[in-house]
């Protein structure tokens, strides 16, 4: 990885401050210094701001094969496919790998067998399943935490509740960051809300059954070693996902980009 070309976290006043994935896409493209840039769809566009800072340094790093291949795509005409295509992931794929890390596989393979969420129809489908989702993972969490343990019980609460912030703070952020402009509509609002609580407390009910020394590391501590495996899983299949949304060869870059000064974009 060359040393001239790193993708930083947030937005940046200057490029003396650093780079963000769309802050480097915006140099590549010959625009002015953003993180906005206007030859990006506004679905990718989200999608790459919300797994830039959502992302670790060094995974982030992972988004630079792809910011290429977004310039160009502004008037594609593709953000409603796109915007259903990160519905869907987070239907099928995102909700379901929190349930079975819980334990409750039924309703994670009822939602991972259901049919592709593609337009209103289907999501109206999808939205009766996440519901049901969302019951039975709030059932589960009340029984996990409703008898203190002998010991540890409120670290395990704090442990429990940073797990619940941690499964939504990437992956399924950045889904719906995209899902929300190409979708946004009250049922979508609907099913991201019944997403986000299933994902979370089955997130917590993970954490929960973990190892009990490892609530007294500190809570945030004891989540990630619970959900890490979990959410480098959903990293990877975002990325997939991202794949799956853009042009399958970037555009020419614009000479601007091209000059002996622009680092090469690997």
């Amino acid at each position: 990885m060359s040393s001239d070309y790193i993708l930083a976290y947030g937005t940046h006043a200057s490029p003396q401050d650093g780079r963000c994935a769309m802050e480097w896409v915006s140099y590549l493209a010959g625009e002015p210094h953003s993180d906005q840039p206007t030859c990006v769809s506004p679905v990718l566009r989200a999608m790459c701001i919300a797994l830039n800072d959502g992302l670790d340094q060094e995974p982030r790093q992972r988004l630079r094969p792809y910011l290429t291949r977004t310039i160009g795509t502004a008037e594609d005409d593709l953000d409603g496919w796109r915007g259903w295509l990160a519905m869907d992931w987070l239907t099928r794929t995102y909700t379901p790998a929190w349930l079975r890390l819980a334990g409750l596989r039924e309703i994670a393979e009822r939602l991972e067998t259901a049919a592709e969420v593609t337009g209103p129809a289907s999501l109206g489908t999808a939205l009766e399943l996440l519901e049901v989702a969302r019951r039975e993972a709030r059932a589960a969490r009340a029984k996990a935490f409703g008898s203190p343990l002998p010991t540890g019980w409120a670290a395990a609460v704090a442990a429990g509740v940073a797990g619940r912030e941690a499964a939504w703070a990437c992956a399924g952020a950045a889904a719906w960051a995209a899902a929300r402009i190409g979708v946004g509509d009250v049922a979508g609002d609907r099913a991201r809300a019944a997403a986000r609580a299933a994902a979370g407390d089955a997130a917590a009910i993970a954490v929960r059954h973990s190892r009990t020394s490892a609530w007294h590391a500190g809570a945030r501590a004891a989540a990630q070693e619970a959900l890490d495996p979990t959410l480098e899983r959903l990293a990877d299949s975002a990325l997939a996902l991202l794949d799956r949304m853009l042009p399958t060869e970037a555009l020419p870059v614009p000479e601007p980009a091209l000059a002996p000064t622009a680092p090469a974009l690997t």
